[in-house]
């Protein structure tokens, strides 16, 4: 079901859930008890997520990205760089995920099942894609794919580094951020100089061309 109004219903249903999950998992059960909480009818709430706990952990990880987005979307916009957007954006999904971590853990558990890879992925794409928008980025070449996988590849390493991390306001999670965005920004910049130092080489296939 694809609606604006189903989309409402799944958010009020996934927020009633979270305190349950910890226990319950992704389960019908814990959607049943979102639903009397929510006060939507139990068959309705079925219907909304009809493969059970993948649809349920979807729809958590569209949540999460709708309200991280809205909160960068709040912030007064300040003369930056993009990388200093990305981690902010980041951070920001981090601290709204935290009261949930055990919810966060067991949706990854759901989406490393094979059957769900294709899902996980999807995603990933939807979350990297989103924030790229979110700070700015308007790149429309081939960069356009390289930084959602470079930020693809950052986030999931952060997520793994994040469940375990117990520092005060997630510190280490902030800087373990900090160190892969510098890594790539070193690396980014390394390929461009190879490219600009590449392209003042003579090109030896020149030699080929047939003199007229």
């Amino acid at each position: 079901m694809k609606s604006p109004l189903a989309d409402s219903e799944r958010d009020r249903l996934i927020a009633a859930m979270l305190p349950d999950v910890a226990f319950d998992g992704w389960s019908r059960h814990a959607l049943r008890l979102a639903a009397g909480r929510a006060g939507i009818p139990v068959g309705e709430a079925m219907a909304l997520f009809p493969r059970g706990a993948p649809d349920m952990v979807a729809a958590f990880s569209r949540w999460a990205d709708r309200r991280m987005l809205d909160r960068l979307e709040a912030l007064p916009a300040e003369p930056v760089s993009l990388s200093r957007r990305i981690a902010l954006a980041l951070r920001l999904r981090f601290e709204l995920l935290l009261p949930w971590r055990e919810a966060v853990r067991r949706g990854m558990a759901v989406l490393a099942m094979p059957q769900n890879a294709a899902l996980g992925l999807r995603l990933l794409y939807e979350t990297v894609d989103g924030t790229w928008y979110a700070v700015g980025d308007t790149a429309t070449d081939f960069s356009f794919y390289t930084k959602r996988a470079s930020l693809a590849a950052i986030y999931a390493a952060a997520m793994l580094f994040w469940l375990d991390d117990r520092s005060p306001g997630g510190v280490e999670t902030d800087a373990f951020v900090e160190r892969r965005l510098a890594d790539l920004h070193r690396l980014t910049g390394l390929r461009q100089r190879l490219e600009a130092a590449a392209e003042r080489l003579p090109n030896p296939l020149r030699l080929l061309r047939p003199t007229r």
